[in-house]
């Protein structure tokens, strides 16, 4: 398997008042292509803000982060949007939909930006929608689709652009027990069928039975619970 992701020495603190808080601390971590990776760990361990930090959306205080040769925190911030905009997905509890764009404009938004033909980009819209079970909600605004649904379009919008790696932070956390199933099926044949690498902040324990790899955030450091 080839590395895809390698992070290196990874710290982040924050400054309140005349104290320091440690939330990461010299964190390594080597993700390989195709992998599906979970990371849990109680409330407040720094789950999410590892995620940031490894998609890009949060500079560390210390530490690297390469995605495909690319040292994403070398770049400078237009540099690093486009490369989250091309070469990364997100997928996050709440879906973040644009509420007066339906299913389709919302998932092919990232792959306009990245410069692809809008013909295209929505005949590509609607494979990866007919594919999530969504092919007669395609013209449906969020506010007509149920939460399942919505969250489905989300990931739908993380696939569009073929990205290297996509970051889901609680994708099932919103939603109920058949709903959850759904976004994990999904989940599950894209990372079977296409290869596609995930890296997953989750609670819910049926989600993480599936990972390859499972690490425990704990004090601030990452452990390693269990190999698929």
């Amino acid at each position: 398997m080839s590395s895809i992701l390698t992070a290196r020495d990874i710290r982040k603190s924050f400054v309140t008042g005349k104290n320091q808080l440690n939330v990461l601390k010299d964190i390594n971590l080597e993700v390989n292509r195709g992998e599906l990776v979970m990371l849990i760990g109680p409330s407040g361990s720094g789950k999410s803000t590892l995620l940031s930090i490894l998609g890009g959306l949060s500079r560390p205080t210390n530490g690297r982060v390469i995605i495909s040769n690319d040292d994403i925190y070398s770049l400078n911030d237009d540099r690093l949007a486009a490369l989250r905009n091309k070469r990364m997905g997100f997928v996050f509890q709440f879906h973040h939909l644009l509420p007066e764009f339906n299913a389709m404009e919302n998932v092919i938004m990232p792959a306009l930006m990245s410069g692809m033909r809008k013909k295209e980009a929505s005949e590509k819209a609607k494979k990866i929608l007919i594919t999530m079970g969504l092919g007669g909600r395609l013209l449906h605004r969020p506010s007509e689709l149920s939460g399942g649904e919505q969250q489905r379009v989300a990931i739908a919008r993380a696939l569009i652009n073929d990205p290297d790696i996509i970051f889901a932070d609680e994708p099932t956390g919103n939603l109920d027990k058949a709903n959850s199933e759904i976004v994990h099926k999904i989940i599950l044949d894209f990372n079977k069928s296409f290869k596609q690498t995930f890296i997953i902040v989750t609670h819910n324990d049926a989600l993480t039975s599936y990972g390859n790899r499972v690490f425990v955030i704990d004090d601030g450091y990452l452990k390693t619970m269990r190999h698929g």
